[in-house]
């Protein structure tokens, strides 16, 4: 195929008009639609994951029926893409409780060479092969829990249309032009490296020299060839202005302050295309079939494509969620996301993510977890042995954020024995003993005047504000331990108070327990269950973007309606009709909120 690759112009960015418009009109090509600078009805909350590999993880994927445990030959997800979703999962249902339409996108990236050289390793045609590999990312996602919006394959036919389109646009302003292009090239990782950036290493199973990154310890190969590129060396002042006024785009700061770093030394211009007698399998450049579109631009404008770009209604480009609230992406993927992609929007002057959090990785035994070292974990055994409520719970309590995290089947039966004794047994020793009646303490009880009752009511009173605060920072982990302090007070503000104490079996009073002389019997003993109360049902409503079907069984235990379990009713004493359980309360480990594990090997 004769290459149409046309000389480098020089270069003079189009005056851009209002942010959300450009001058192009619809004339049957990708150049379609503008932009009004005008919005009317607010827009939803939009959380994405990156897009994920269907290549990526082990070979071998889990198929559950009721009789066996199947292994197919197609490729898993590992427990990083699980931590991924299940972050993005947290997010929107937060979100949604508080009232606002939420959005969650994730999906597969498709394209590029390391899927075709796959496919071909695999013997297989290689949309044959994409269609076989996402399902298991589909499957996971459901697994999880994840109530994800959409799930986008890059080879779908409106995101085909979306990276043509936008293609064309960065090259009517200008920012697009043709160039020989020489340098190391990684197919794993789908990017150029300098040459300041690899090095030569040695494969010590093997005893192979080859050159890698040094950023992944990818193998890379010296290529050489004309393509396309990208004018990203002109944007560098933009995008520090950028994140001059924008401090907190990424988190955690250390990255932010890595980003700063990296722009600030300086931006070479990006190869945004290849070849197509080298890769294939991809989009095509719009008006030059001679050349595939580079994989991650590719991918990034995914989520945009969901937001309906470029057919945004005039006056309501946001109704679809854009600008993205939060990408949620791991921090091996921190330059594409936050370097290369706020470029490709700011040469359109199209909106920004509004924040963009990275999150460290799973080790196993210390170790990254690696394919060739045999240690990833597969999460559907994880899922099925622990069930996807205690995942969710373990991977948003001790996943790393800043620093990597090690991963342990015994670190998770520890910490669902820590959930059984905060929580499973708190809501048991509230709505169990025949010797008070929680519907009563709700209609009657007040708040004791106590020192140890006023430290747990004020501290309650706070609590939707701290974990407020620690998701706005990104942090899910953080806002957990929130809750999960106030549990623990709860726990020992019971130990303390000893409701079962003030009564004997028949609901007689227990002369031996001293009782404020300002109080009766039954007040004392209505407030104490009722405050324990207020925790369970404030914390039971907080928890549950992380653990909701868990969280449903305690709401449901207490008696809390349906429509009573959002954000609107987190504060002390906003709700009082409930207390009649909506479910058998169960004896003994019969019909406990977090019952035994079957088995702790």
């Amino acid at each position: 195929m004769r290459c149409r690759l046309p000389h480098a112009p020089p270069f003079v960015p189009k005056v851009a008009g209002p942010r959300w418009r450009c001058a192009a009109r619809w004339d049957g090509n990708p150049l379609a639609r503008g932009y009004s600078s005008v919005t009317t009805a607010e827009k939803p909350y939009y959380v994405t994951t990156p897009i994920f590999y269907v290549n990526a993880g082990d070979r071998y994927a889990y198929e559950f029926s009721k009789k066996a445990q199947l292994l197919t030959d197609v490729l898993a997800p590992h427990v990083g893409h699980l931590y991924t979703i299940v972050l993005a999962d947290v997010f929107k249902r937060y979100h949604a409780l508080k009232g606002k339409k939420a959005i969650l996108c994730t999906g597969t990236d498709e394209h590029g060479m390391k899927i075709q050289q796959a496919a071909k390793k695999a013997g297989q045609d290689v949309r044959a092969f994409c269609n076989a590999n996402y399902k298991s990312f589909e499957t996971l996602a459901g697994r999880a829990g994840v109530q994800y919006d959409h799930f986008i394959r890059t080879s779908d036919p409106d995101h085909r249309f979306a990276v043509q389109h936008f293609w064309l646009m960065l090259k009517e302003r200008g920012y697009i032009y043709a160039s020989k292009h020489e340098g190391w090239y990684s197919v794993s990782d789908e990017t150029f490296y300098p040459a300041s950036t690899v090095h030569l290493t040695l494969d010590p199973s093997t005893g192979r020299k080859f050159m890698a990154s040094q950023e992944t310890g990818k193998e890379v190969e010296w290529t050489s060839e004309t393509n396309y590129h990208f004018r990203l060396s002109s944007l560098r002042d933009r995008l520090l202005q950028f994140y001059k006024d924008n401090p907190k785009f990424v988190e955690p700061a250390t990255r932010m302050q890595d980003v700063v770093q990296q722009v600030d030394a300086g931006l070479s211009d990006l190869s945004v295309s290849r070849p197509v007698d080298r890769l294939s399998w991809g989009i095509p450049v719009p008006d030059d079939t001679s050349q595939t579109i580079y994989v991650w631009l590719d991918a990034l404008i995914n989520y945009l494509t969901k937001a309906n770009y470029p057919f945004q209604i005039p006056g309501k480009e946001d109704a679809a969620g854009w600008p993205a609230d939060l990408h949620i992406v791991g921090k091996d993927i921190v330059r594409f996301h936050c370097i290369y992609w706020p470029a490709f929007l700011l040469a359109l002057d199209l909106p920004l993510p509004k924040q963009i959090l990275t999150h460290a990785h799973w080790t196993l035994g210390h170790e990254k977890m690696s394919k060739s070292r045999g240690n990833v974990v597969n999460p559907f055994f994880a899922l099925d042995r622990f069930g996807s409520d205690v995942m969710r719970y373990y991977l948003i309590r001790d996943g790393g954020i800043k620093d990597d995290s090690n991963y342990d089947n015994e670190y998770i039966i520890q910490r669902y024995k820590s959930l059984q004794g905060l929580l499973g047994n708190l809501v048991s020793r509230v709505t169990r003993p025949k010797e008070w009646n929680v519907r009563k303490a709700i209609e009657k009880g007040n708040i004791a005047i106590d020192e140890p009752a006023q430290s747990l009511l004020k501290n309650l009173q706070s609590l939707p504000g701290s974990v407020d605060e620690m998701m706005a920072r990104a942090n899910p982990g953080l806002a957990l331990r929130e809750v999960l302090n106030r549990l623990d007070e709860t726990n020992k503000y019971i130990d303390t108070a000893s409701p079962w104490r003030r009564l004997d079996k028949n609901g007689n009073i227990n002369p031996v327990v001293h009782h404020p002389a300002h109080e009766t019997i039954e007040q004392r003993l209505h407030s104490i269950i009722y405050l324990c109360s207020e925790s369970i049902r404030i914390c039971g409503i907080l928890l549950q973007p992380i653990m909701p079907s868990r969280m449903k069984h305690v709401l449901d235990l207490m008696g809390v309606e349906e429509g009573k379990r959002h954000f609107k009713y987190l504060d002390v004493g906003s709700d009082r009709e409930y207390g009649v359980p909506m479910c058998d309360v169960g004896k003994g480990k019969e019909g406990t909120v977090f019952p035994p594990l079957r088995s702790h090997f």
